[in-house]
């Protein structure tokens, strides 16, 4: 996997955006660089973008989301309101560019975060949630997250921390370093799974000795069970004879509820009969004359409906003959309506004729005033039109308007004269092209004087830079020679130097053991003979360190020195620079001013170049001419407008006398508001009425008909009925209708009398059956009565109860102890399932289980370390042939321990390592990692924190020697972040990352 190209916006303190491409220059020439800048200008922003574009993650906050955006004020750049991270990366399944973003909505309010992968080589988009990206992109990669980290961004410090730790402490570390924390989780486990496994038993055999102690003895459960049989058969009788007694109780019982129900029948009986003699008494007249009348109860009906209609008609047209007097009366009024709204008379026929013939002439009356309103309103409008532009309130007076008018008429001619005398040199009579020439004039006039200005600038402009030139001119003869001065000073310190140093390797080669003994430690092993103990190492002569000074002032100095050369020689660059500009510059400025005078002449011929004008009062001048021409235009609109509107407001004039002329004439003749609709009433209602008066004697005529009909069906109705009648005990009609009775009360009667004798007959019957059943009770009675059986039932019950009740004691004590001995057989068995278990969780607490973890995380840790010792061994190949790491022996100190194979594999503490060696071995330890963390991926892009600013000039040029050679052999793109001046010195590619004043950073690649 390598990373191709990182493009970013708005992330952290970095504003804007920002794109580092690993396939261009500068880093196709030099795949190692370095990522410069103070702390808190970004540099580990860079880190965050790649991490937060491939699975929405960065070291510091793990995951992100809105709220943790929100929340921290994290990856957003302050005061933006979108971001985005993408990262190009190359793997065994092609390339891709993976990609998150985040913005706000037209309410300022953050969004949700967005995610998403495309592959670069079709441009097509992978079709996945924001939440799978990170997934996919782990399976593009074969890394996950935490591996990822660990492979890419190699802390070297912590490792250097790591070489030098004692064995409790490395352990933390490489706990720490690979993440293999979950074997210390994993032995605390075991061990609590062991202890609460085996408390389980502990109570489970509390349980069965609690048990135990209540279970009954042998012979105390063999006394209870007799008992507990001799009272169970002597409860047998005592149940039967209780048995005994409530039936015969219950026979006592139902005696006397027979001779009780025996009574109520009689009584039941009594009061039927009472009712049906009471019933004959008061009805039964009344039902037996119905009954007499059924035969000819139809006939009666209609004799008294037909002499009830024929009373009812006789009233209807006594009421018609009433209307029918009204209706007349009405026509008469209605008549006379008509003849005063029409103002003439008019007979019945004439009615409909007048009406119409009145209509017509007030209508063509308001037609022709209607027609003077609007002609008047058009009148009215047009004037609006023609004197939009004249300052009148046109008002419904005509005469008023008229004398305003005429005197802005007098004021528009005084106008319309003062502006001619100002425009007497002017062609007033076409004035459209005056205000053109005018027109045109005045815009030439304005370019001019901007031509003017912009020549002036440039000419300006032009004097500033022969200024400049003028300054920098000495400046680039004075540079060479403090340069030459530099450079000569720089070679003999230069040379200084190399004798320095060559004095002190002659000090260092005689210096052999002696300088041994003076490195010598007590407590730390000889590098020699291993012995911690060095008696022969006190009371050496002190070293002189002299020379050492000296050649660290040197270096010091030669250091200046090479930074004022290059201060200067870019000095002098850019001022060589900016002359060749400034010549280019001003050459082009001086031909632009030419061209300039050039077009002026041509464009503006009425004025010279060098002549001096007042361009505002000239500009100003015309501008007036201007204005002065179109107030006389506006004015002479104004005048002809004034003219056109006194023969409208004449019209208007006499159309108003006539109008007026008009409405006297009509009030004369009709004063209502609506003449069709007056009229329409007026003859709806005399229509109406006359309808009214047919309709009545239609009616009228109708009734008298019926009432003839119904008299004659009377009376061949009622001699066949009387003789009928007669015959059944009734005198007359009348006297026969009023014993009828209605169907619904004869059926209630009817019904009422059937009811009682059908009870009367039920009650006879159901007290001939109860007496029967009371004389059977009544055989098999017993002599006792009621309250000595109740006596005798009452004892045998308690005596009973007594029995059964410790009948129960005694079998709940059994059962409660076979309870006890099933829930301890139950126990037991859990006991022994449990121990099955438990043997497992003993056996896995005695190879890894402890309270704290440690035992099998160091058991872990071990092989994590044998593991990691073997990939940087082989790292350590590469980097030099000198050295291998190895854990310590039993009876070495718990330190790790390096092998020097140019001393015959000799054994030594990592801590007797000088710094360089240090930083080999700790750099084969993080590249072992990465290894470790990428399995069998392969990384090609590293970032390495190297944490070794407080490093010896020669250690840092080692370890950029081993840097270079690891870049070289490897072919991986290497990027290390520093803040070390010499570092950055020595790296040509640089991505530079400055802070400015307002918690911004900015980015630049150089190289």
């Amino acid at each position: 996997m390598k990373i191709l190209k990182i493009e970013f916006q708005n992330i952290n303190s970095l504003r804007g955006e920002h794109q580092i491409d690993f396939t261009n220059s500068p880093f196709t020439e030099s795949s190692l660089f370095a990522i410069t800048g103070p702390t808190g200008s970004g540099k580990s922003t860079l880190l965050d973008v790649i991490s937060l574009a491939l699975f929405n993650q960065v070291p510091r906050l793990g995951k992100i989301s809105r709220s943790e955006i929100l929340n921290k004020g994290a990856i957003l750049t302050r005061n933006q309101k979108e971001a985005y991270a993408r990262v190009t990366y190359q793997c065994k399944y092609g390339i891709f560019s993976s990609q998150w973003s985040i913005s706000t909505n037209r309410n300022e309010k953050l969004r949700e975060y967005e995610m998403q992968i495309s592959s670069v080589e079709d441009g097509a988009i992978l079709d996945l949630k924001k939440s799978d990206v990170p997934g996919r992109n782990e399976e593009l990669i074969g890394l996950n997250y935490n591996q990822f980290i660990k492979s890419v961004v190699l802390a070297q410090g912590d490792f250097a921390q790591f070489l030098r730790a004692k064995k409790d402490e490395r352990g933390e570390l490489l706990e720490k370093i690979t993440g293999t924390g979950i074997y210390r989780k994993l032995g605390v486990k075991a061990f609590e799974k062991f202890k609460a496994s085996n408390s389980d038993i502990k109570e489970h055999l509390f349980n069965i000795k609690r048990i135990e102690e209540e279970l009954l003895s042998p012979e105390v459960q063999a006394s209870y069970k007799n008992k507990f049989q001799e009272k169970t058969s002597s409860c047998e009788p005592l149940i039967k004879e209780v048995k005994l007694k409530e039936e015969q109780l219950k026979l006592k019982k139902e005696v006397l509820l027979q001779v009780s129900e025996v009574e109520k029948t009689k009584l039941k009986l009594d009061q039927a009969s009472g009712k049906l003699k009471s019933f004959d008494t008061s009805k039964g007249l009344q039902l037996s004359q119905h009954e007499k009348l059924i035969s000819v109860s139809e006939e009666l009906r209609n004799w008294k409906t037909w002499s009830t209609e024929i009373t009812s008609l006789d009233k209807e047209r006594k009421s018609l003959q009433q209307k029918k007097t009204k209706n007349t009366e009405d026509l008469s009024i209605q008549l006379s309506n008509i003849q005063k709204f029409t103002k003439k008379p008019l007979t019945t026929i004439e009615v409909a004729t007048g009406l119409e013939q009145f209509s017509n002439q007030v209508s063509a009356l308001l037609e022709e005033k209607n027609n003077k309103g609007v002609a008047w309103k058009n009148l009215q409008q047009l004037l609006r039109v023609e004197l939009k532009d004249v300052d009148l309130n046109i008002t419904d007076s005509p005469d008023d308007d008229l004398e305003i008018l005429e005197r802005l008429k007098q004021i528009s001619t005084q106008h319309i004269d003062d502006l001619k005398f100002k425009l007497k040199d002017f062609q007033l009579l076409d004035l459209t092209k005056e205000r053109n020439l005018l027109r045109k004039d005045l815009e030439k006039t304005r370019e001019a004087k901007n031509f003017k200005l912009e020549l002036q600038q440039i000419l300006n402009s032009h004097a500033e830079k022969l200024k400049e030139k003028a300054l920098l001119l000495p400046v680039t003869k004075e540079l060479p020679n403090k340069i030459a001065i530099l450079n000569t000073r720089s070679l003999d310190e230069s040379k200084n130097l190399q004798i320095l140093e060559l004095q002190k390797e002659n000090l260092l080669m005689r210096a052999k053991l002696e300088d041994f003994r003076n490195k010598l430690i007590d407590q730390e092993p000889c590098p020699l003979c291993g012995s911690l103990h060095h008696p022969y190492a006190e009371h050496l002569p002190k070293k002189d360190d002299q020379l050492q000074q000296q050649i660290d002032s040197t270096k010091i100095s030669l250091t200046a020195l090479t930074k004022e050369i290059a201060s200067l020689n870019s000095e002098l660059k850019l001022s060589s620079t900016r002359l060749t500009n400034l010549d280019v510059e001003i050459k082009g400025l001086e031909e632009n001013i030419k061209s300039k005078k050039s077009i002026f002449n041509t464009t503006f011929e009425n004025y010279e170049i060098e002549e001096k004008v007042d361009w505002d009062k000239k500009i100003f001048n015309l501008e007036d001419q201007l204005n002065n021409l179109e107030a006389y235009e506006k004015q002479v609109l104004y005048f002809q407008a004034i003219e056109r509107g006194i023969p409208i407001l004449k019209e208007m004039q006499q159309i108003l006398k006539d109008g007026s002329k008009l409405k006297q004439e009509l009030s004369k003749l009709y004063s209502g508001t609506n003449i069709h609709t007056d009229c329409r009433d007026l003859e709806n209602k005399w229509n109406l009425l006359n309808q009214q008066k047919e309709h009545l004697n239609e009616s009228y005529k109708l009734t008298e008909t019926k009432i003839n009909e119904f008299r004659n069906k009377v009376l061949a109705l009622e001699p066949g009925l009387l003789k009928e009648l007669r015959g059944k005990g009734f005198t007359t009609i009348p006297e026969a209708i009023s014993a009828l009775l209605s169907d619904s009360l004869f059926n209630e009667l009817r019904l009422e009398r059937d009811s009682l004798r059908t009870e009367i007959a039920s009650a006879t019957t159901t007290l001939k059956v109860i007496a029967a059943q009371l004389e059977i009770l009544r055989s098999k009675d017993v002599e006792e009565n009621s309250e000595q059986l109740e006596e005798k039932l009452s004892a045998k019950q308690q005596h009973l109860k007594t029995l059964q009740d410790e009948c129960k004691e005694l079998e709940r004590i059994l059962k409660n102890h076979e309870d006890s001995l099933s829930k301890m057989k139950a126990i037991q068995l859990e006991i022994a399932e449990k121990e099955k278990q438990t043997k497992r969780w003993t056996l896995l607490n005695e190879l890894i289980g402890d309270a704290t973890g440690k035992k099998f995380n160091d058991f872990a840790q071990d092989l994590t370390l044998s593991q990691l010792l073997h990939l940087a061994n082989i790292r350590l190949k590469d980097l030099s042939d000198r050295y291998l790491i190895d854990k310590p022996a039993a009876d070495e100190d718990d330190g790790l321990v390096a092998i020097d194979k140019h001393m015959g594999g000799q054994r030594r503490s990592v801590k007797t390592l000088s710094g360089g060696e240090t930083f080999i071995l700790s750099l084969s330890l993080a590249l072992a990692l990465s290894d470790l963390a990428s399995k069998n991926v392969e990384i090609n892009s590293l970032f390495i924190d190297e944490g070794f600013g407080t490093l010896d000039p020669e250690t840092l040029d080692q370890t950029l020697d081993t840097l270079e050679r690891l870049q070289a052999e490897s072919s991986k793109t290497i990027g290390i972040i520093s803040h070390v001046d010499s570092l950055k010195e020595r790296i040509g590619t640089q991505i530079k990352l400055t802070r400015n004043g307002q918690g911004y950073s900015s980015l630049e690649v150089v190289g």
